[in-house]
């Protein structure tokens, strides 16, 4: 048995998850293992083309789609985004981070298409939950966990949204989530098109992602996980099943969480930013659209308070960008993020090094579990040796 099976067998073994399929990649080397099986019941063993709610870690997804359009030319990084959300043309902000809703300020500039991009908005979450211009985020948007059924529609969301204040000014403070949906909502007036469409027309069709999308079809339900979160005596307890929130398309597809993929899908992703927008010789992304998306945008000051999410670490468009050696990694530079259901995606842009790791129990909290450390030790130590 190799160390990847080993790993991800020891956590089955003592019930952490019910399964896991991991993946570490450099170049043509892949290493793919998978473990345990779709549910606790253990009535279907987890397989490489296992579907799985993968949380955050398709922020990255729906930022690439708002640099095509970028790329398109038919939006740029410093367009105020009122033209296509004119809910959100005349933002309130709280008067600071901790005044009540109804203490709200204008806006001192419209929010731009590059805010939503790095997280700048004004609009998401903070590393205090207890403020409270954050408890309507939950009430009214139902951001987290992802329960796609439950969200209203495109419109309705959006119409909500503009009536929450934001906690900072535009350009401020680093704010988690809400940005990513945002994106989403911008594609789709952009283009026209309804965001599951342009994703599917433009990223997951040519990049062979035939997996990934906001709802299983009935045809491959077989192959969905049950979705676990840890319950208070410590045990397992079922959050969704197949047939539940993901088995038919959601109101609004959340371009923050909402998509299911596949180990093998979210490789092909990887390889379009490790190629720097190209997969076999056809164009996706310019290079310039992947190096904005893998590159840092933060100040100090704002990286040190998202501490809660980011440990001190960089944000690009979509995912964390390491600025600094972080252990098990020996050099700056990685890009990615972890989903809230349990999974992980990164790539390593100066090492051509992809790690993904997808399980199905939900994460207690920002810190990532110890599975998914002991992966990214065993990753970092393959993919240093790999040629």
């Amino acid at each position: 048995m190799n160390a990847l099976r080993k790993i991800l067998d020891t956590c089955v073994g003592d019930r952490t998850v019910p399964g896991a399929v991991g993946l570490v990649a450099r170049g043509d080397q892949v290493e793919v293992a998978v473990a345990g099986s779709h549910d606790l019941a253990g009535s279907s063993p987890m397989a490489r083309d296992s579907i799985f709610r993968i949380a955050s870690i398709g922020k990255p997804v729906t930022a690439a789609a708002v640099m095509m359009l970028i790329d398109d030319g038919l939006i740029a990084q410093d367009d105020p985004i009122a033209e296509w959300l004119p809910e959100l043309a005349s933002p309130l902000v709280v008067r600071t981070p901790s005044s009540p809703v109804d203490d709200v300020v204008p806006a001192v500039r419209p929010i731009t298409v590059g805010d939503l991009l790095d997280f700048r908005a004004g609009y998401g979450f903070p590393s205090d939950f207890s403020l409270p211009a954050v408890t309507p985020l939950f009430s009214e948007l139902h951001q987290a966990p992802p329960r796609p059924q439950t969200v209203p529609g495109t419109d309705e969301w959006l119409s909500r949204l503009s009536r929450i204040p934001m906690l900072h000014q535009p350009g401020e403070a680093w704010l988690y989530n809400i940005c990513s949906d945002l994106q989403g909502v911008l594609v789709s007036r952009v283009s026209g098109r309804t965001l599951p469409d342009f994703l599917s027309e433009r990223l997951f069709e040519p990049l062979g992602m035939t997996d990934t999308g906001f709802s299983v079809p009935a045809r491959d339900l077989d192959r969905f996980t049950s979705c676990y979160r840890t319950g208070a005596e410590g045990g397992l307890e079922l959050v969704d099943a197949p047939d539940g929130q993901w088995s038919t398309p959601p109101a609004f597809p959340s371009g923050a969480g909402g998509l299911v993929s596949t180990v093998d899908d979210l490789h092909a992703f990887a390889r379009l930013l490790l190629g720097a927008g190209s997969v076999g010789g056809r164009r996706v992304l310019s290079p310039e659209a992947v190096r904005q998306m893998t590159t840092d945008h933060l100040t100090a000051a704002q990286r040190a308070d998202a501490t809660l999410f980011l440990q001190g670490q960089g944000w690009g468009f979509g995912g964390s960008v390491d600025i600094e050696r972080v252990e098990p990694w020996n050099v700056p530079g990685r890009y990615g993020w972890v989903g809230g259901t349990g999974t992980a995606a990164h790539v390593v842009p100066s090492t051509g090094a992809v790690t993904i790791l997808l399980t199905q129990v939900e994460m207690t909290g920002p810190t990532p579990p110890a599975l998914m450390h002991a992966f990214w030790r065993y990753a970092a130590e393959a993919t240093s040796h790999a040629v």
